[in-house]
C-alpha cells in the first residue's frame, strides 16, 4: 500500500491541482512564499508532484491524448444512435480534416500548456529557495517534466512558444519558436537534467517509483531522436541506440513474462519493464484512471461486477484487430466478437441475447455493441472508488526500448541485430518468430505493442503510413501539412504574436 501527497498551494504557481505521483506521508501545505517555503526535499516534491500529474494527461484520457489518438487506425468514439459520444470535432480528427477552430485541439494545447506553466512557477519557486543547494535532484526533474511537456507540443504542433518563466508580460507576448529551436531547447534541457538525476541502480527502485531516473529521460530522447527527421529535417539514428544503450546497459530492465501485467494494477510496481509511469489512486485524492469507465461496453458491469455501468466511448477498429494473429497474448486485450462471463459463460442482454462486438458501422448513429474494445488497462484486481480505477499510467517501457534500438539498427543497415530486438519482443507476446525484417514489419510491431500508448500517431507520421494510408471512416490521402495541428483560433486571438501553420 502507498501514501500519496496532495500537491500544496504555491504563491507563484497559476493552476491549484490535487494531484499525486509519488509515496509520502499525506500533507496539506498553506499558501507560501518561496521565502518561507521549501525548507526540506518533502515540500518540495508536493509542487514537484503537480506536474508530474499534469503530464500524465498525455497518456491519459484527456485531451491530449484523445487528439493524438483520434487521428490513428487504431481509435474511433462513434456516435451512438442511443444518444451521447457524437462530437464533430473528434470526428474531423478521425477523417484528417480537422482547422483552427476545432476543440479537441483548442482544450489539448492548454492541458500542454498548463504542464509547461505550472513546471516554469515550480523551478522558480525552488531556485528561489533559500535550500536550493540541497534540491539539485528536484530541480533537475522539474526541467525534464518541462522538457516533455515541450516534447509533446512540439510534436503535435511544431512551431511554438517557447516560455521558461512564470509570468508573461502581455505587452510583450512570445512569438512562435521554430520545431528546429525548440527541438534543441528540449534536447539541451534534458540532458542537463539527466546529469542531476539518480539512475535506476542508485535508487530503491520500489520506494522511488514512479519518478524519473535518468533512464526515463535517455528513454525520452531516444523517442525524439527517432523522429528527429521529421522534426529537423537530420536523421539522428546513432542517437537513438547510444540512448537505448545507457538504459539497456544498466541491466536493470527486463521484459515482464505477461504483457498485460504492466497494466495490471496489483502488478504494476513489481514490474521491470516499466521505466516512467504516474501513480493512481482515487481512494487517497491521488488520481484515477478512467479508461475502463470511458471504454467497456455497460454489461461491462455484470461481467467484472464493477461498481458503475460504462459508458460505452472509446473504441478500435477491425485494421487494429487484423494485426494480431491468434496466438498473439497481445490480441485478448482486444474484445471482438461473442463476449462471455470470466466464467465462460455468455455475456448477455436482459432479453437474453449475448453481446457480440463488431466494427464501427456508423460513426454518427451506432449501435450499442459496434466498436471493439481495448482492455489494456484491466479492471481485474483494480480497486475503484467509484468508477475510478487505481491502474497507474504508463508512460515509458522497455520494450519500446527494444523496438527503438531495432528501428535504428535497421535504418542504418544492420537488419539482423534488428530481427534480434523484434523477436525478443513478439517471443514475449507468444507472437511467431520472424525469420527477416521490413520497414513495415517494424511498424506493425510497434503498432501491436502500444496499442493506445499515445505513440501510434507520431510513429504513422515517420513510417509515412499518416498520410497514405486509409482506414475505417478515413478514406482518402492525407495532406503533408497535416503532420501538425493548427494552433488554435483563440491562442491566435489572445496571442497575435503566434503564426499559424502552413495549410490552416
Amino acid at each position: 500500500m502507498y501514501k500519496y501527497l496532495k500537491l500544496p498551494m504555491i504563491a507563484a504557481t497559476c493552476l491549484l491541482l490535487s494531484a499525486g505521483c509519488t509515496k509520502l506521508d499525506e500533507e496539506t501545505f498553506g499558501s507560501l512564499s518561496p521565502d518561507t517555503y521549501y525548507r526540506n526535499e518533502e515540500e518540495a516534491l508536493s509542487s514537484v508532484v503537480g506536474v508530474y500529474q499534469l503530464l500524465s494527461y498525455n497518456v491519459d484520457i484527456g485531451d491530449p491524448w484523445r487528439m493524438k489518438e483520434f487521428s490513428t487506425d487504431e481509435f474511433i468514439v462513434p456516435g451512438r444512435a442511443s444518444g451521447g459520444w457524437y462530437d464533430q470535432s473528434n470526428v474531423d480528427l478521425t477523417n484528417h480534416v480537422q482547422d483552427v477552430n476545432n476543440n479537441t485541439v483548442a482544450r489539448a494545447w492548454v492541458n500542454i500548456f498548463q504542464e509547461i506553466g505550472t513546471a516554469n512557477a515550480v523551478l522558480e519557486s525552488l531556485e528561489s529557495s533559500p535550500n536550493k543547494d540541497n534540491l539539485k535532484t528536484l530541480i533537475a526533474e522539474t526541467r525534464a517534466l518541462r522538457a516533455y511537456g515541450y516534447f509533446f507540443a512540439m510534436d503535435n504542433w511544431g512551431d511554438v512558444p517557447l516560455v521558461t518563466i512564470a509570468k508573461l508580460d502581455p505587452k510583450n507576448l512570445p512569438p512562435s519558436t521554430s520545431r528546429a529551436d525548440v527541438y534543441k531547447f528540449i534536447e539541451t534541457e534534458m540532458l542537463a537534467a539527466v546529469a542531476d538525476m539518480p539512475s535506476v541502480k542508485d535508487v530503491d527502485r520500489t520506494a522511488y517509483y514512479p519518478r524519473f531516473t535518468k533512464e526515463a529521460i535517455y528513454t525520452a530522447l531516444a523517442y525524439m531522436y527517432l523522429n528527429a527527421e521529421v522534426y529537423t529535417g537530420t536523421a539522428q539514428w546513432q542517437k537513438v541506440v547510444d540512448m537505448c544503450d545507457l538504459v539497456i546497459n544498466t541491466g536493470a530492465y527486463s521484459l515482464m513474462p505477461n504483457v498485460i501485467d504492466n497494466f495490471t494494477s496489483t502488478q504494476q510496481a513489481a514490474s521491470k519493464e516499466i521505466i516512467a509511469a504516474f501513480t493512481k489512486d482515487p481512494t487517497k485524492n491521488a488520481g484515477n484512471n478512467q479508461f475502463i469507465l470511458y471504454t467497456q461496453n455497460a454489461l461491462d458491469q455484470k461481467k467484472y461486477n464493477l461498481p458503475f455501468a460504462p459508458a460505452n466511448g472509446y473504441s478500435t477498429t477491425q485494421a487494429a484487430l487484423d494485426r494480431y494473429e491468434d496466438r498473439d497474448i497481445r490480441k485478448s486485450m482486444i474484445q471482438h466478437g461473442p463476449q462471455f462471463y470470466l466464467d465462460g459463460k455468455p455475456l448477455t442482454y436482459p432479453n437474453g441475447t449475448q453481446l457480440v462486438l463488431v466494427p464501427v458501422k456508423d460513426i454518427v448513429a451506432a449501435q450499442d455493441n459496434e466498436g471493439y474494445k481495448v482492455l489494456k488497462y484491466t479492471p481485474v484486481g483494480a480497486a475503484f472508488s467509484g468508477f475510478n480505477a487505481d491502474n497507474d499510467l504508463v508512460l515509458e517501457r522497455y520494450s519500446n526500448v527494444l523496438l527503438m534500438k531495432a528501428e535504428a539498427l535497421f535504418r542504418t543497415s544492420r537488419p539482423s541485430d534488428a530481427l534480434l530486438l523484434v523477436n525478443q519482443v513478439r517471443n514475449r507476446s507468444n507472437a511467431t518468430p520472424l525469420n527477416a525484417l521490413t520497414i513495415q514489419d517494424i511498424e506493425n510491431e510497434r503498432a501491436r505493442e502500444f496499442l493506445w500508448e499515445g505513440c501510434r500517431r507520431t510513429d504513422m507520421i515517420r513510417f509515412g503510413s499518416f498520410f497514405t494510408g486509409t482506414w475505417a471512416f478515413k478514406t482518402r490521402q492525407t495532406e503533408s501539412f497535416r503532420k501538425i495541428y493548427p494552433i488554435p483560433a483563440a491562442q491566435l486571438v489572445a496571442n497575435p504574436n503566434l503564426s499559424q501553420n502552413e495549410g490552416y
